[in-house]
């Protein structure tokens, strides 16, 4: 008979080797995924003032000669000059866009603005009727419009060989411009940061890369962080500048020289008049540039492609503001031929504050399928100067 072991009276087992659960927790942590490495890709741009004076001079004359009908390719070499010179990993973008395209488009968009432009001011018979039409026209299109622009510009634009798109359809152009638009004006204007973010979202949340779709991370609140932000600019700037004016205009008594039996105000109250008019205006001047300039900010911190590429921007809007006023100033003082130094100046310093964060190369991405846009919405934002924002 075999008698059953008692366990409780063994001898105790001594100190042996290290246990083997080190080893597999060892082993288990080394088979952890790691953390993904995002990669800094600064914008830069190399445009120069005097480069681009040639070719901007050169466009002014042939379009002037050419009554127009150069606007195209003046328009093309333009964007190719500004595109060749804006650079990414190494690799600049492109713009591809034909000038035949954009003439068909151009004279499309012509022909109903120049008809527009003699109906009033000739108002030969019926001239109300063909005014109403074409205006209404304009109303019900601008959305599409607004559509195929975005269209034939993400299309004609490409980098590393690999075109971008957009898909947005007309659905949500109408509710992005239509009625968001529409919301905006019928609200007093309260409804018009929601617009902005409306039409910001339509515009990122349709672009690809490649196949790769951008996504939006905005919120509606933030825009109205910036459109409070602006009118306070507008109404603080207001009065800071009225005070003074009246003030002088009072200290130096000219606000009583002001013809009571005529009713009509006296120069000096003409002068005062005008100087807060003008002042104004360069007020609403400094909120837009504002609003314009911390809404591209914004919404580059907020775009994402693909899953693995984010942007981002670091300029000031401030600073921003400071260069649109500045160029301006050197603008109205030249005739209008620091225009080119203008541009490139602005260009350089918001491309200088753009960097694109991905965790993945760039050459990753896939081309999709990119049928041909016509360029009929291009011409009418350009030549009814349709701010789509940026």
């Amino acid at each position: 008979m075999t008698e059953r072991p008692d366990l409780t009276s063994s001898s105790p087992v001594p100190p042996g080797p290290p246990t083997r659960e080190v080893p597999r927790v060892v082993a288990e942590v080394a088979h952890l995924p790691t953390a993904p490495t995002a990669a800094t890709h600064p914008l830069s741009f190399t445009g120069q003032s005097g480069e681009y004076f040639r070719i901007w001079i050169v466009n002014l004359a042939l379009t002037v000669v050419t009554l127009g009908l150069y606007l195209p390719w003046a328009r093309v070499r333009q964007r190719q000059y500004f595109y060749g010179h804006t650079w990414l990993d190494g690799q600049n973008f492109e713009y591809t866009a034909s000038p035949l395209a954009l003439l068909r488009g151009y004279l499309i968009v012509g022909a109903f603005f120049l008809t527009y432009t003699l109906a009033t001011n000739l108002q030969f018979q019926g001239w109300e009727i063909v005014a109403g039409v074409i205006g209404v026209l304009f109303v019900a299109l601008y959305p599409w419009l607004v559509m195929k622009s975005l269209r034939f510009l993400a299309v004609s634009t490409t980098h590393r060989g690999l075109r971008f798109r957009h898909h947005g359809r007309a659905g949500g152009a109408y509710t992005a411009y239509g009625l968001a638009n529409v919301a905006a004006v019928l609200s007093g204007g309260l409804a018009l940061p929601w617009a902005w973010f409306m039409q910001r979202r339509y515009q990122v949340e349709n672009a690809a890369y490649g196949s790769a779709r951008a996504t939006f991370r905005g919120d509606v609140g933030d825009f109205y962080v910036i459109g409070l932000t602006g009118l306070a600019v507008a109404i603080g700037g207001g009065l800071l500048l009225a005070v003074p004016v009246i003030a002088l205009l009072v200290g130096l008594g000219i606000l009583g020289d002001f013809d009571v039996v005529g009713g009509l105000p006296g120069p000096g109250i003409i002068a005062g008049i005008v100087i807060l008019y003008a002042g104004l205006l360069a007020l609403y001047g400094v909120a837009w540039q504002y609003v314009r300039a911390a809404t591209l900010r914004y919404v580059l911190n907020r775009v994402e492609v693909g899953g693995v590429v984010r942007t981002q921007a670091t300029f000031s809007p401030w600073r921003l503001v400071w260069i649109g006023v500045s160029n301006t100033v050197a603008q109205v003082l030249t005739l209008g031929l620091a225009t080119p130094w203008a541009a490139v100046r602005r260009t350089r310093y918001v491309m200088s504050g753009v960097q694109v964060r991905a965790i993945q190369s760039l050459d990753a991405f896939c081309a999709d399928f990119t049928p041909e846009e016509n360029a009929l919405g291009e011409a009418a934002t350009e030549l009814l100067d349709i701010n789509l924002g940026f």
